[in-house]
């Protein structure tokens, strides 16, 4: 897989040189060239390791028994390498055997981005479900800590319980349901989309998650 990242310039057009040098070091690479998903895509996690569809960024995700595993990712998520249309859903099965439910995925994120330090803002949509020891719902732009988040209705996860989620974006507006009640929604008038803000991931701080029966197809 390429990758490629942006090139800086100064405001009279010519390339920065030396002195930005460090910077463009520093600058966010993002995947090139990853497939789309097509007419649709899904996994069952029926098979011994993950595969090259999936980007681990250093999280302990396993696959056992046909299901995906985590605990502990620190916010290092796996990010699925197929890019998103811009309307699109996506349905997965999770549960969360702790008490502190903590379901985390991504949509419309780089493909690439994990916590380097304790603090992580995203490239993407963040939909959590229990988080904040399983005190609230959250669907946030980037940064799940920001004023500008919406919080859901308020309902608990059930530990060892499955839940089906369901995820959605037409237009300007995403939406979470779990079970096929909303969980949050939000209409966005700057909209993440393309290449930087064209990836799912599938994420986790400490909970114990189990996933399974991946579905996204565009809309």
């Amino acid at each position: 897989m390429a990758m490629s990242c942006a090139r800086t310039t100064s405001s009279c057009g010519l390339p920065l040189m030396a002195a930005a040098l460090g910077v463009l070091l520093l600058a966010r690479c993002t995947p090139q060239g990853d497939p789309g998903i097509g007419s649709g895509f899904g996994d069952d996690f029926e098979r011994a390791a993950l595969g090259d569809a999936w980007n681990n960024t250093g999280g302990p995700y396993q696959l056992v028994s046909g299901q995906l595993k985590i605990q502990g990712a620190r916010n290092k998520p796996l990010w699925l390498r197929r890019t998103l249309p811009r309307n699109v859903a996506i349905e997965f099965d999770v549960k969360s055997d702790s008490p502190d439910g903590d379901i985390k995925v991504e949509v419309f994120g780089d493909g690439v981005s994990k916590a380097e330090s304790l603090s992580y803002t995203a490239t993407s949509y963040v939909v959590i479900f229990g988080g904040w020891h399983n005190s609230l719902n959250v669907l946030a732009r980037m940064n799940e800590h920001g004023d500008d988040r919406v919080v859901g209705a308020a309902y608990k996860v059930v530990p060892g319980r499955t839940y089906h989620m369901k995820i959605e974006r037409r237009g300007a507006t995403i939406a979470a349901w779990v079970d096929g009640q909303p969980l949050a929604s939000m209409t966005d008038s700057d909209p993440l989309y393309g290449s930087g803000h064209d990836h799912f991931a599938i994420n986790d701080w400490d909970a114990a998650l189990t996933f399974d029966n991946l579905r996204i197809k565009p809309l």
